[in-house]
């Protein structure tokens, strides 16, 4: 059996870079799988993984390097200008 490593919801807000109120909403509509675990929510390093290549745009590029895309910066999220 593998040992996952288990983040809080602070340890993986500062770790996305991104507000602990959105972790906790992943969480809330089930798009992230945590365990309640005493004072707060536990994420395992293997339900990380799961959502972030569930969220994944598509494969990288063969090389490791530069997007395809000229100018990423230029489209929406959904792909369109």
């Amino acid at each position: 059996m593998v040992r996952d490593q288990y983040q809080t919801v602070k340890e993986l807000a500062d770790r996305l870079k991104v507000n602990e109120a959105t972790v906790r909403g992943w969480i809330r509509h089930g798009e992230l799988r945590a365990i309640d675990i005493g004072k707060g929510w536990r994420i395992a390093d293997s339900d990380l993984a799961a959502f972030l290549k569930a969220h994944a745009t598509g494969q990288r590029p063969e090389g490791g390097g530069a997007a395809q895309d000229a100018d990423p910066t230029t489209r929406d999220r959904d792909g369109s200008n």
